[in-house]
């Protein structure tokens, strides 16, 4: 995107997400983040492991934990249709996949259009979204602070049963 300010000094920086659906709206991480995304396969639980995560998949010769973004934000597990994926992330050092209804695309734009979460939500000590990405038309995107899910991933590990 080019502006009046950066008319002359080539083109702004732009930055990229790839979005994705879960418990039904849509929701992005930055595209550095994402090693790869793959089809939706079969999970093997891991015994005592947290409630979050769903267990183990092989990929390219290594094993990579599965979470389920559903549950992390609220919902239901995630049934695994034809249109499931795993997104394949690398946050803090760590490899791990997110379990998604569907990969949809990559949306390119430039910073200044992320919005903060509104004020209530973040006061209310919400943080699981850290930018807002409005679009003419269509819904919202939620963009993801990977580093608070994985301390809810944390967090659940230490809970009782049925506290997160």
């Amino acid at each position: 995107m080019q502006t009046e300010a950066t008319a002359g000094q080539g083109i702004a920086e732009e930055i990229s997400l790839a979005c994705f659906d879960a418990r039904g709206g849509p929701y992005a991480v930055d595209v550095t983040l994402v090693r790869e995304i793959v089809r939706s396969r079969e999970i093997t639980p891991l015994p005592n492991a947290p409630d979050l995560i769903e267990g183990v998949v092989e990929l390219r010769g290594g094993i990579v934990p599965v979470l389920d973004l559903n549950r992390i934000l609220g919902g239901d597990r995630a049934l695994v249709t034809s249109s499931s994926r795993i997104v394949v992330l690398e946050c803090d050092g760590l490899l791990f996949g997110m379990g998604v209804d569907a990969a949809t695309d990559v949306l390119s734009l430039d910073p200044a259009l992320l919005e903060a979460v509104p004020e209530l939500a973040t006061q209310a000590g919400y943080d699981t979204v850290q930018a807002v990405v409005r679009r003419p038309g269509a819904p919202p995107v939620m963009v993801l602070a990977l580093e608070t899910i994985l301390e809810t991933v944390y967090r659940s590990a230490r809970a009782k049963p049925g506290e997160v």
